[in-house]
């Protein structure tokens, strides 16, 4: 998860299209993961809060707000994602190992 807010921060400009992918990608992944049992459901319920601040973003982007806004809730949301994958190790790969190359 915090690879893929550090690959939207990279970005010159954040559109809302992009950042919906982003939050369909990762409600998949994270419900194919924990279906298989690969993260815990803590780890699960805590990884919501990350996609649900992504998806916040999205709407804020769609309302108008400037991208200096956009790129100050993303960097906020990963402190949150740098905390989680504190707390639940292996969370970041486990996410990512699942995009296709």
């Amino acid at each position: 998860m915090r690879t893929c807010i550090d690959d939207l921060l990279a970005l010159p400009h954040i559109d809302a299209p992009r950042l919906k992918l982003e939050v369909e990608y990762l409600s998949s992944r994270l419900e194919d993961l924990r279906l298989r049992r690969r993260i815990s459901n803590d780890a699960y319920l805590d990884a919501g809060a990350v996609q649900g601040a992504i998806h916040m973003v999205a709407h804020l982007v769609d309302m108008g707000v400037a991208q200096s806004e956009v790129h100050g809730h993303l960097r906020s949301t990963l402190s949150r994602a740098k905390r989680l994958e504190t707390k639940h190790p292996g969370l970041n790969w486990a996410v990512e190992s699942g995009r296709a190359s």
